[in-house]
């Protein structure tokens, strides 16, 4: 796979997890057009709508011929695992200068599939049902191939450093590792007390586990100690009307309650401390993670985000911390125009120098007022 997509392989079934796709889905994060390669192998030869989502199976070389004369314009370009490199060859050099998204893609996950796509050298491996989650995807996978097609055009033109290198650094990945394995080993006495603790407060599992969109819009599950009641997130509606961010569930991204009455009173000191991320530090293990990057989002918050400027945001790894904790420490919650505008930031400009900027100062944030 085009390594040069941040990473975007989805390694974890876990994208493929949630709903069918609604009629309701906003258009502007829909797949319009996608096509399937056709092949002798083929199952379905024929045409076939999903929802706001058309499907249709063309054989290479009409591919090509209709991109070129531009009587079709598709949103992405389906493989089948069992095609043949040498005869999609030419397709491939064909995408290559095109904004494309060119997917291996298979009904059931297929083991073998991921090192086909390397093989293949496509753009990204998904596999199931057509769902909400992997049609965002492959809307993400098109606006960072735009994004990475305009910046090599501009450098090209104007032989200029200006335009921001978007790298997952080997040495980050290194410390990632190193300084979640001894955190993980000093603290496990900590991790067991609070563990007993929150059996013995409330009913319920020890830990919260949520799906979170992080890099590329890769889902993941997202590990915290859970701080409220059993069955929280069911509630979320029932006190929408208390969201600092406003009411209306369309036009707010973010979603935070002062003083929320679903979190436990060992809940509320495990937030005031941070402790409760604690087991983020497993996902950063797993690679879903790094201890510095924007914050990974819940589904509910991360499907809103749908403007090409704001999609960047996942450009940058996931994070433990990042610019939102380090930014206004001891003052009001940020607007979430300002949250936003932070993770641009960071996408656009982050270094391994300047994220050893940001973990020196996350210790200092951990004593402000207000959780960020």
């Amino acid at each position: 796979m085009n390594a040069d997509l941040l990473n975007l392989s989805t390694s974890a079934p876990s994208i493929l997890e949630q709903e069918s796709v609604s009629p309701s889905v906003p258009k502007a994060v829909v797949t319009d057009h996608i096509i399937k390669i056709k092949t002798e192998n083929s199952r379905q030869l024929d045409d076939y709508q999903l929802d706001e989502t058309f499907i249709s199976f063309l054989p290479t070389e009409e591919i090509i011929n209709k991109i070129s004369d531009r009587s079709i314009k598709p949103s992405a370009i389906f493989v089948d695992a069992d095609a043949d490199k040498d005869s999609l060859e030419a397709l491939r050099t064909f995408l290559s200068t095109h904004c494309i998204p060119y997917i291996l893609f298979t009904g059931k996950f297929d083991p073998n599939a991921k090192n086909k796509a390397v093989r293949l050298q496509v753009d990204d491996y998904l596999f199931g049902a057509l769902n909400y989650s992997l049609l965002k995807r492959i809307d993400v996978i098109r606006k960072l191939k735009i994004y990475k097609a305009n910046r090599d055009s501009i450098i090209k033109t104007q032989h200029t450093k200006a335009i921001p290198q978007i790298k997952l650094w080997k040495l980050k990945r290194l410390v990632d590792l190193l300084a979640a394995l001894v955190a993980l080993a000093i603290l496990s006495p900590v991790l067991l007390l609070i563990a007993l603790i929150i059996k013995l407060e409330s009913k319920g599992p020890i830990f919260y586990i949520s799906k979170r969109a992080g890099s590329g819009y890769k889902i993941f599950n997202f590990y915290k100690f859970r701080s409220m009641r059993a069955g929280a997130d069911a509630e979320l509606k029932k006190f929408a009307a208390l969201n600092q961010y406003g009411t209306d569930e369309s036009d707010s991204v973010f979603f935070k309650i002062k003083d929320d009455p679903r979190i436990t009173k060992f809940g509320m000191f495990l937030r005031k401390t941070s402790l409760d991320e604690i087991p983020q530090l497993i996902n950063v293990l797993k690679g879903d993670m790094s201890l510095v990057g924007n914050r990974p989002l819940p589904l509910y918050e991360a499907e809103k985000l749908t403007k090409d400027q704001i999609a960047w945001r996942f450009l940058a790894p996931a994070g433990l911390t990042g610019l939102w904790q380090i930014t206004k420490r001891g003052k009001d919650d940020m607007s979430p125009e300002e949250r936003i505008q932070l993770d641009m930031d960071y996408a656009m400009n982050n270094s391994f120098f300047g994220d050893m900027m940001i973990i020196l100062k996350t210790f200092p944030a951990l004593l402000q007022k207000e959780k960020v």
